[in-house]
């Protein structure tokens, strides 16, 4: 039985040691971080995942300043939304939930988002920083899953890598993430990648974000390989599954992240990594939390 890569236990501590960090600064600057996170129409799953962010920031000690726009707010107001976010002195990070309806422009509004205040790294500059090796906000969903391949003191150095996914989101700042961690990335794969298995069987560590429940099975992973799972789907019988066929995969990799309790927990706990770090960067504190930014 693989060994799991328990992202819930490891967000706990990540949050404790927020929590930490925000009490014994909080007097100092006059008040604690804030994050905004705007949401805009009426996805079901985006609803949930900003409730769990809520509620995480009521954890740590983090103000929320979260928004909800109906699906038919013009392109205009959600754009006077973000900048007035921008300009609030008391948010400190701002979020923009994905998906967005189809009739806005995800990337003119990521574009709009203060880089300083992105909490999620997906703006230009940040990725742009990623790519550069600079400090910045890292993506939240690729930086957790280094979190915790670290927590098992999985160094990705010299190690074959494979990404399944190439969005913005996560497989494009995860394969530079592990490159920067000294990963050989042979390559970046997605679900129109023919004989995937081909390219994933060679991977030491295999990080599946294909947006597809159970892409990756058996055929797809090399014994004692480390596999990190970022999808989740919920099943129509009821309960989730994510983009690997756990049950194969778990007599096959050495270490295997769980679904749900694995990348997700630790996504969140980032974004309010991001948003603390970026507290402290505008009131002159050092954050601590280089280790979680690398």
């Amino acid at each position: 039985m693989a060994l799991r890569l328990d992202g819930k236990a490891l967000a706990q501590t990540v949050e404790s040691r927020l929590q930490t960090q925000i009490e014994s600064l909080r007097d100092q600057v006059g008040r604690p971080p804030g994050l905004a996170v705007l949401r805009v129409g009426d996805d079901p799953a985006s609803a949930v995942y900003v409730a769990n962010k809520e509620k995480a920031c009521v954890r740590v000690g983090v103000a929320s300043y979260g928004s909800y726009l109906s699906g038919d707010t013009p392109s205009t107001e959600v754009l006077r939304t973000i900048q007035r976010l921008n300009a609030n002195p008391c948010v400190d990070g701002i979020l923009l939930q994905l998906p967005l309806p189809p009739t806005l422009n995800k990337d003119a509004l990521l574009m709009a988002i203060d880089p300083e205040k992105d909490a999620d790294g997906l703006h230009t500059l940040n990725l742009g920083r990623l790519l550069k090796g600079e400090q910045g906000p890292r993506s939240c969903t690729p930086a957790g899953v280094m979190a915790m391949l670290r927590s098992q003191s999985i160094d990705p150095a010299g190690k074959r890598a494979v990404v399944v996914g190439r969005s913005i989101l996560v497989g494009q700042p995860m394969a530079l993430m592990l490159q920067a961690a000294n990963a050989t990335v042979t390559t970046v794969v997605h679900s129109h990648t023919l004989d995937l298995a081909a390219y994933t069987r060679e991977a030491d560590i295999l990080v599946v974000a294909a947006g597809c429940p159970g892409i990756v099975g058996a055929e797809h992973i090399k014994p004692g390989a480390a596999v990190v799972d970022v999808g989740i789907h919920r099943k129509p019988e009821g309960g989730f599954c994510g983009d690997v066929r756990a049950n194969e995969a778990d007599s096959i990799a050495a270490v295997l992240s769980p679904v749900p309790g694995g990348v997700g927990p630790m996504t969140v706990a980032m974004l309010l990594v991001n948003t603390v770090a970026a507290w402290c960067r505008r009131h002159g504190f050092k954050h601590g939390l280089d280790d979680l930014m690398i």
